[in-house]
Order: C-alpha cells, then structure tokens, then sequence
C-alpha cells in the first residue's frame, strides 16, 4: 500500500487540469456539458411557461429573451461590482494618503 502524502496546492491544481483535459479530449467538450446546457435552457422555458400553453416556437423565443435577460443581468451587476470595488480602492488610497498628511 502507498503512503500517503499531502499533494501542494499547485500539484492539486495540475491534477485537477490534467483530469479535465483527459476528460475533454476523450469525450469532447459538448458532450461534457450537454446535460447541462439542457438543464440551463429549459429552466427558462419553464419560467415563461410555466403551463405548458404556448406553442413551442414562442416558448423557445421567450426562452431565449428570458435566457439573454438573464445573462444582461449578470454582466450589469458584475459591471457595477468591478465599480464599486474601483471606488473602494481609491477611497482606501485617498484615506491613506491623508492620514499620511497629518
């Protein structure tokens, strides 16, 4: 039986890739994530739809205003978060400078 050993930090994080990598090129990166991507699409048809009364053709173009709402959403509040740890620093920095004033 192998001894057992504590793996680095990096030594983790190369395994971790060497694994996905393997994966990805033995099964391709579409199958990998197809579940998935299916998972994704139809909680949005679910959320316009929630009945099942529209036709498929307009489920799927709600889906798709949902799906891209959705994702406007996330870009707008990452935008405002980068901001706003932006305006954090410099309020950091221009309090440090004036303590350093006194």
């Amino acid at each position: 039986m192998a001894t057992p050993f504590r793996l680095s930090t990096e030594e983790r994080r190369l395994r971790a890739s060497l694994a996905a990598h393997t994966a990805h090129a033995k099964h391709g990166s579409a199958a990998m994530t197809w579940a998935a991507q299916k998972a994704f699409l139809e909680k949005f048809e679910k959320e316009v739809d929630p009945d099942g009364v529209l036709s498929s053709e307009e489920r799927s173009k709600r889906a798709e205003n949902a799906r891209k709402a959705h994702m406007t959403r996330l870009s707008y509040r990452a935008v405002r978060a980068a901001r706003a740890a932006r305006e954090a620093e410099a309020a950091e920095e221009a309090a440090a400078i004036a303590e350093g004033d006194r």
